[in-house]
């Protein structure tokens, strides 16, 4: 079984690889009669796109969308949409010894002992490149939760962090780092060039906020929303690892502290935290959905590192090629729109269970 799809009622399966002639998303599930367009899902393709700094990858990608069915005079009809991106600068040649040796942190010898065979140009469908079909498919996701707006930021590289003191949402379209704060984006700004020049790379954490998620999406055990939400970040490529709320700070807290203290409000309760991150028991509480995750460092690096061939023998690679000194840097708008995609399936599960 290959599984390439992911969500319940509102469905996304990617496809195409790094390096094939093209990629993109099939969303299927969408509600019919919503305004779309391409311009209206590029924006979020261009925030994602390759060669925009010396900070990413060198490679060139317009990363133009073209939307190929589920579309008529402007609206979702409610059969599948498909999106394509066309890949317009690979570079293969760049990976020839990646197909005789593996490269360790990448996912060339787990590929390789599941199929007996791999994509060796830019690792096919384990390479980051794979997040551009997301994104798209993510844009459509966000038509279908016009109530819900979402936020994505870098708060660290190479176990660096921002000061939340000096938290500017305006900061973070200002700098190549999608940081909200502008000292720590001009100290990354050495940081990620020292790497990129030294051929290594740096790992980093990237926090996402949904505001305006009613209370009630979700569902207790195996449907609960943290869960496809940390299932849908950890399907990311180079994530490896997820918090919700205070996440594993928590475990450090007291249950008073902890908690999320309730007043009377407004046509519900006023909350005085959010240790929670906006959900409870698997449902949202109408509280800002928070969520931090960390990618690792890019695998692909020009520092020489022991590994082994194909056939066994013991060998070292290094990786030529355009490759992100920091791949989580990239990676806000990819947990965008991930974010997007597991709330608006849930609002259609949500809507379909009780009605509303």
């Amino acid at each position: 079984m290959s599984v390439n799809s992911f969500g319940r009622l509102f469905r996304f399966t990617t496809w195409g690889e790094s390096h094939g002639p093209a990629l993109g998303a099939v969303v299927d599930g969408c509600p019919p009669g919503l305004a779309i367009s391409e311009a209206d899902l590029q924006p979020f393709l261009d925030a994602r796109r390759p060669g925009q700094s010396k900070f990413t990858t060198q490679r060139q990608e317009p990363d133009a969308v073209k939307i190929l069915s589920g579309v008529f005079e402007g609206k979702t009809t409610g059969t599948p949409i498909s999106l394509m991106i066309e890949n317009v600068d690979q570079r293969s040649k760049d990976y020839s010894e990646v197909a005789l040796a593996y490269r360790p942190g990448h996912a060339d010898y787990a590929y390789d002992a599941k199929y007996g065979f791999r994509d060796y140009r830019g690792g096919g469908r384990s390479s980051a490149r794979e997040t551009a079909a997301r994104v798209a498919a993510g844009g459509v996701a966000r038509l279908v939760i016009p109530e819900v707006t979402i936020l994505a930021y870098v708060t660290e590289i190479g176990g660096d962090a921002i000061d939340r003191a000096n938290f500017d949402p305006a900061e973070i379209a200002n700098n190549p780092f999608f940081c909200p704060d502008a000292e720590a984006a001009k100290r990354w700004e050495k940081l990620v060039d020292d790497a990129r020049l030294a051929g290594s790379s740096l790992g980093a954490v990237v926090e996402c906020v949904a505001e305006g998620v009613p209370a009630g999406w979700g569902a207790p055990l195996y449907g609960k929303l943290d869960a496809d939400l940390a299932s849908g970040m950890m399907s990311i490529n180079a994530v490896k690892g997820i918090e919700i709320g205070d996440g594993f700070a928590a475990a450090r807290l007291t249950g008073e502290q902890n908690a999320d203290p309730m007043r009377p409000g407004n046509g519900g309760p006023r909350f005085l935290a959010n240790h929670a991150g906006g959900i409870a028991g698997g449902i949202s509480t109408g509280q800002p959905v928070v969520l931090r995750v960390a990618f690792k460092p890019t695998s692909s690096i020009l520092t020489p590192v022991e590994t082994i061939t194909r056939e066994g023998e013991a060998s070292e690679i290094r990786t030529k090629g355009r490759h992100d000194p920091c791949v989580g840097i990239r990676g806000a708008p990819v947990v965008e729109a991930m974010m997007a995609l597991v709330l608006a399936d849930h609002k259609l599960l949500h809507r379909g269970q009780v009605g509303a």
